[in-house]
């Protein structure tokens, strides 16, 4: 106990702490347009009590307004998303501090080359996490029962369960960056899930697995791209949007309000927009359901500039069609992150390091496809049912989208868009090289016959015959004194008739070859079998070769070879004239 209350203080302060400074923000918020507004409907604790109101509201509790026309009470549980992210963060901040002891104030690991999870954190991870926690609730509920006596009430029920739910899971989060992100408390998570799925969710290196990164990016375009949905029906409404902000209030201030709460609604309407592109859309209201097939917004709409995105009431045309090009993009993104983790070499995979990668199955592909396209479909059902909720009685009982059909449409777009793409990438990702390197060998056999019909010859020896022919070349080489040539002549002026040339030392005595200079190997491409390995081609081998050396006697070794002395000595039965 003497170890582990000091801890347990320091993470009931940081958890205090957290909560008191989300509090003071929503205050300070609220009180600033209450100071601003024209017209207050109440004094200071009237907006103290919409604060704390809004503050349980962003933690996804329901509230519930009482000063209504007919007198029964009308849920509000439409959380703004935007606002869940300041309770988080505070929440996440508090428990790795917690978890720190204090270290982490110190030194935040900038300009230090610090490993996560070195070092053990001073306080253990469950100390800390409870400390925040009890700390977070310890606020929490005073201000629940502070915000039950204004307009604003917030239900019991839901505030039970909600802001417990997102203080365990925030400040459980920052324990875990506290300790480096260790991968066993999240393989005991993953415990339920079957033995073959685990790798997919989670790596052996403690990385995000091939599911998990393909569940990321396929949420990523479908969110992404219902926010762009929203953004082009703004702005192709944006003389509606901007009428209905000049009609909800004259004051500047009230205007920034409407502002605000736009702002603040926009993850709710990207959600929004992923559900209309995925075709089950979302209900204004029930009975009003807006689809690319069929629009029926509600008559009795408010004047809000979010609404003013929706589209006109009627059938669908084929503008609205064009959504579903959104969930088709994030079939192709899952595929192609899945086919990546199948084959992670490209053209045979293979690493960089020269090792054969392991390349999985076409069912083992299609599964793992399958496996993301379910886990896509449980977390934007999760966000459906976040972003909607009752703004009334009756028929505003129902607004935004039906996390179910969500979740169905989800599974069934990626299902059949998911899994062809990664069949089929795989499969070019592991195509054979070998076709590819045939096709550069004959590239590379038909330049070279193209060069052979040109004339250009080759001058060096070859072993055995060579390759090319040697005619021309031993006229030139004759004239220029070369053996083997059509004669040498003695002195300028004497006429000698030409000598019988003897063979050359490496031309054999049989009749030219065809040329075939190259052979075709369908691994390596084209080689070179029969020339020596010291044999280089020279880019000029087409010009005459130079004139060869007399041979050097070997009594002579040591000394510059003499010229040859071609005039016949007087006396010498052996010499003839005009005789080389």
């Amino acid at each position: 106990m003497r170890d582990r209350t000091p801890g347990l203080v320091g993470g009931l302060a940081d958890g205090a702490v957290a909560a008191g400074l989300g509090l003071a923000s929503f205050a300070v918020l609220v009180m600033m347009l209450w100071i601003s507004s024209p017209y207050p409907d109440s004094g200071p604790g009237g907006a103290l009590h919409v604060a704390a109101a809004l503050w349980l509201l962003a933690h996804g509790a329901e509230l519930v307004r009482t000063d209504t026309l007919s007198g029964v009470p009308a849920p509000v549980g439409i959380p703004p998303l935007l606002l869940l992210a300041l309770p988080v963060w505070l929440l996440h901040r508090a428990a790795r501090d917690a978890a720190d002891g204090g270290a982490g104030d110190e030194d935040d690991g900038f300009g230090e080359d610090v490993e996560p999870g070195e070092g053990p954190p001073l306080v253990p991870a469950r100390t800390a996490w409870t400390g925040v926690v009890l700390g977070y609730l310890a606020v929490a509920a005073p201000a629940a029962l502070y915000a039950a006596g204004g307009a604003l009430r917030p239900s019991w029920v839901w505030t039970a369960v909600c802001v417990p739910l997102v203080a365990a899971v925030a400040a459980g989060a920052g324990v875990w960056s506290a300790y480096g992100r260790p991968g066993g408390p999240l393989r005991r998570l993953l415990g339920v899930l079957p033995a073959g799925v685990r790798p997919l969710v989670l790596g052996p290196d403690g990385r995000p697995g091939v599911a998990a990164r393909a569940t990321a990016a396929g949420l990523a375009v479908l969110v992404g791209g219902g926010a762009l949905l929203v953004a082009l029906s703004l702005v192709g409404h944006g003389t509606t949007a901007q009428a209905s902000l000049l009609r909800l209030t004259e004051a500047w201030s009230g205007r920034f309000a409407v502002l605000l709460l736009c702002a603040a609604l926009l993850p709710n309407a990207a959600v929004w927009g992923a559900a209309y592109a995925l075709g089950p859309g979302f209900a204004l209201g029930a009975g009003h359901v807006v689809s690319p097939l069929s629009s029926a917004p509600a008559p009795f709409l408010p004047p809000f500039p979010l609404l003013a995105a929706v589209p006109e009431a009627g059938e669908g045309t084929p503008v609205h069609w064009a959504a579903g090009a959104v969930p088709v993009a994030a079939g192709v993104v899952v595929g192609w992150m899945v086919a990546k983790g199948a084959a992670p070499g490209e053209g045979g995979a293979t690493r960089p390091g020269g090792g054969r990668a392991v390349v999985w199955s076409a069912a083992r592909t299609a599964r793992a496809a399958g496996l993301t396209a379910v886990f896509c479909a449980a977390v934007l059902a999760g966000l459906a049912a976040l972003a909607g909720g009752p703004l009334g009685a009756a028929v505003l009982a129902g607004f935004g989208p039906v996390w179910w059909q969500v979740g169905a449409a989800t599974l069934a777009w990626l299902t059949l868009v998911a899994v062809p793409t990664a069949v089929g990438v795989r499969a070019w990702r592991c195509r054979s090289p070998r076709a590819e390197e045939a096709r550069i060998g004959r590239q590379r056999e038909e330049a070279a016959e193209g060069t052979h019909r040109s004339g250009r010859l080759w001058n060096g020896p070859r072993p055995g015959g060579g390759w090319f022919r040697r005619t021309g070349v031993a006229g030139v080489a004759g004239v220029a004194g070369v053996p083997g040539g059509g004669g040498v002549p003695g002195r300028a002026g004497d006429e000698v008739p030409p000598a019988t040339p003897e063979p050359a030392p490496n031309t054999p005595d049989t009749p030219d070859m065809p040329y075939a200079p190259f052979d075709h190997d369908a691994l390596y491409g084209l080689s070179d079998q029969e020339q020596p390995p010291d044999t280089d081609f020279e880019p000029y081998h087409f010009l005459p070769a130079d004139p060869a050396p007399e041979p050097r006697d070997p009594r002579q070794s040591g000394r510059a070879p003499q010229p040859r002395d071609t005039t016949p000595s007087p006396g010498d039965p052996t010499s003839e004239p005009g005789r080389p």
